[in-house]
């Protein structure tokens, strides 16, 4: 039989086949395992995972860009700093201040790559194995473990969030590798440093070295800058201030790590290194905020800072400008000197508010005070008073120009006058020396004709013959009153805004010659420093400096050119020392204690229905503005502040204002200084004597000089207060002339009962 049917055979049953060994089920499960899992099928699983994970690494490298910086991570505060680079306060939502890595001394800078990524110079700004680890950490609940790179902890404080999920992750292994390729390790560095959180509220090295040393980032040492960088890995648990001990045990030894792993890497000798001791931190320091001077402060700073904005071009309006201002990075260094600046503070808690009680008297809520300082050699504004309290009271009254100066504007019309080389009606030179008739309410005339204008001065006293320099210690208005129309009133605006005040918009009218105007204690500061620096312009500069890591603020140089000649200005210095002398300041600053014979010029004023008092003065070396301001705390309308402070009567220049400044410049003068005068006069006119014909004595009561009694008085008429009373009879001064006087008191309004003047804006009458 052949093979074929054989085979047939087989197949119709006619010889069965030999039976198959069964096999036990445990061999055939183990050989179907291993057909299912063979080596070939492992690796090629491995493989194409890989090839898979590569791919999607690929496609995420592809379609992932570097985004756009968290904008919270940008937030900086605007610091304000006092002249001698001490922090005065901070604004803004972030205690964040970005700085330079050039700033960072190159030791310190390695502190952070020390503690942090020793091999940050090298690597390609990703840690594989670390990142792994993460993921699987985040995969298995257990958190925030395994390490980073410098780089991917800029890229997660600045491009990422703090989420701990496998998608932020994987975005910050590609946005690293990214951000390494395109960017410098000095850039990514900077970035680290200026972005990570340190503890106490600081964001980034500069405000961590304020918040923990008291220096600027610059000025840190290898020490302190291993201390942050040792901060970053707990900054609540490693803050000395706050730490348990097992907290300062576990920072030193992060602090030892970062030093030593210097010493590893050569940033650091041996010999250094073991030199080294823990610097241990300065106190937490509250932040001084905006409350007491620093808001005022801050708002004249942002002021000046959103002007300059505007002129440079930075910005096209001051709205435009105040929101570049509020995104912050700004460090602002301003003139105020922090000595001058606490002891203007002193002297006006001393002189006036300590002497305030509102409970006792209404009046004393509605006095306000004001006062400038400036250095009339730089035009830096060395120490500014705004108010008792910004956060009580928001108008900077060192900087509103809602008050009338009152009789201090008089010097303006002497500079004018002797400027122009003017001359009164009779072709006289106007001089210290030139007289004048001080009859009260005398009308004033030009060329002959009366120009409908004749105030009152104060108390309705005549003078008659009087000379410049008496009429100026006794502030005599219908001196004055005719001597701007004799200048030309034109003239007078015109100087009066070449010296530094805001005319725009004031009519050159014979009241003007009152002091009607608005003005504030920061122009009058800026008006009497001119003349202190001998006619040269001074604007007082409250901003010193201004840095920001993006812009540049240029301001204009605070001195300026001759607006009026040095005699013109040496003339009315030379003039207004005799008002100190002789006149109505000299109880307050001539007879004060502390004065030790320096030489000081200055001016008194006191306006309408006493709703400003004023004393602006200078010496050599420096001047200053004060003014008094009444106001109702409820209305913000100007008030009357009669009997303020426990006076008996009027508040006036010579007296609060007069004593703060005095308390003020005599307890910051360093030595004894005399004005170098060049006038035609001579140094420091003398007092003059009143002319014989005079139907007014010097010692006549007048408006600030009733701050002492006269001379001749009883003692038994002197006030018990530094205010006297304003209510001695004229026959207390025995040459005066009845005929000539008020009546016995002055009027209970402190004006003249006659009916006023059509002319006088609003009504008012200026008193000195």
């Amino acid at each position: 039989m052949g093979r074929a049917e054989e085979r047939r055979a087989r197949q119709r049953g006619g010889r069965r086949a030999a039976p198959k060994r069964r096999r036990s089920s445990g061999a055939g499960g183990k050989s179907g395992i291993r057909r299912l899992f063979t080596w070939k099928k492992i690796l090629g699983t491995f493989f194409g995972l890989c090839l898979l994970g590569m791919g999607s690494f690929i496609v995420l490298y592809l379609v992932i860009d570097i985004p756009e910086g968290n904008p919270e991570a940008e937030l900086q505060s605007n610091v304000y700093k006092y002249s001698d680079g001490s922090i005065m306060t901070r604004t803004g939502d972030r205690n964040r201040e970005i700085v330079d890595l050039a700033k960072v001394p190159k030791e310190v800078q390695r502190t952070f790559v020390a503690a942090e990524n020793k091999t940050f110079y090298k690597d390609s700004g990703v840690d594989l194995k670390g990142t792994a680890r993460g993921v699987l950490n985040t995969l298995s609940g257990k958190g925030a473990q395994g390490g980073s790179t410098i780089t991917q902890q800029y890229v997660k404080n600045y491009y990422l969030s703090q989420e701990q999920t496998v998608t932020r992750k994987l975005k910050e292994l590609v946005i690293s590798l990214k951000l390494d390729r395109e960017k410098s390790k000095d850039y990514i560095l900077a970035g680290y440093i200026n972005t990570s959180y340190y503890g106490r509220g600081a964001y980034g090295i500069q405000a961590a070295a304020q918040a923990y040393y008291r220096v600027d980032a610059e000025d840190l040492t290898v020490e302190q800058g291993a201390y942050l960088a040792a901060l970053l890995q707990a900054p609540n648990q490693y803050d000395w201030a706050i730490a348990s001990e097992t907290g300062k045990k576990l920072v030193q030894e992060r602090w030892n790590y970062v030093l030593d792993n210097m010493v590893e890497e050569d940033w650091l000798s041996r010999a250094d290194r073991q030199g080294m001791e823990f610097p241990v931190p300065e106190e937490p320091k509250t932040s001084a905020g905006m409350g007491g001077q620093n808001g005022y402060l801050v708002d004249a700073a942002n002021y000046e800072i959103r002007k300059q904005l505007v002129a440079q071009g930075a910005a096209e309006d001051m709205e435009q400008a105040k929101a570049l201002l509020d995104l912050g990075g700004y460090t602002v260094t301003l003139n105020v000197d922090r000595k001058k600046q606490a002891e203007l503070e002193k002297a006006v808690k001393a002189k006036l508010t300590s002497k305030l009680d509102p409970d006792e008297r209404e009046v004393d809520a509605d006095v306000q005070a004001g006062a400038v300082s400036v250095d009339p050699k730089t035009g830096g504004v060395v120490a500014m008073y705004g108010g008792v309290d910004y956060v009580k009271h928001f108008t900077n009254n060192a900087t509103r120009d809602d008050y009338q100066p009152a009789s201090t504007f008089k010097p303006v019309i002497l500079a004018a006058a002797v400027d122009q080389d003017a001359e009164t009606q009779d072709g006289v030179p106007i001089t210290a020396n030139t007289i004048y008739d001080g009859t009260s309410k005398r009308p004033v005339v030009d060329q002959g004709r009366k120009v409908g204008f004749a105030p009152p001065n104060e108390d309705d006293v005549d003078y008659d013959d009087i000379t410049v320099q008496e009429a100026m210690n006794k502030s005599v208005n219908s001196v004055f009153a005719q001597m701007g129309v004799d200048v030309g009133m034109d003239r007078v605006m015109k100087v009066a805004g070449d010296l530094g005040m805001n005319t725009e918009g004031d009519q050159a009218v014979p009241a003007q010659t009152l002091g009607s105007m608005g003005a504030s204690p920061l122009e009058m500061a800026g008006v009497y420093a001119t003349l202190d620096n001998h006619g040269k312009k001074v604007t007082p500069a409250v901003v010193k400096s201004v840095e920001h890591k993006d812009r540049t603020v240029e301001f204009p140089e605070p001195i300026g050119e001759q607006v009026i000649s040095r005699e013109a200005a040496d003339t009315v210095t030379s003039v207004l020392t005799g008002v100190v002398d002789d006149g109505t300041a000299k109880k307050s600053v001539r007879d004060n204690p502390l004065r030790d014979g320096q030489t000081v010029a200055g001016k008194t004023g006191t306006s309408d229905n006493n709703k400003s008092a004023w004393f602006s003065g200078y010496t050599p070396e420096l001047v200053t503005s004060v003014g008094l301001f009444g106001e109702d705390p409820k209305t913000h309308a100007q008030v009357p502040m009669y009997k303020a402070g426990g006076v008996d009567y009027r508040v006036n220049g010579g007296g609060f204002p007069a004593e703060i400044w005095a308390a003020y410049t005599f307890g910051v003068m360093d030595e004894i200084s005399e004005f170098d005068l060049e006038t035609k006069q001579g140094n420091a006119v003398k007092p003059s004597t009143t002319p014989t014909q005079s139907q007014s004595p010097t010692q006549s009561p007048t408006e600030e000089e009733t701050t002492e009694a006269p001379e001749t008085e009883e003692p038994t008429t002197e006030a018990p207060t530094t205010e006297a009373p304003e209510t001695e009879s004229p026959t207390q001064s025995p040459s005066q002339s009845p005929s000539n006087s008020p009546s016995s008191e002055p009027p209970t309004d402190g004006q003249s009962t006659e009916p006023e003047n059509p002319l006088f804006p609003d009504g008012d009458r200026q008193e000195r």
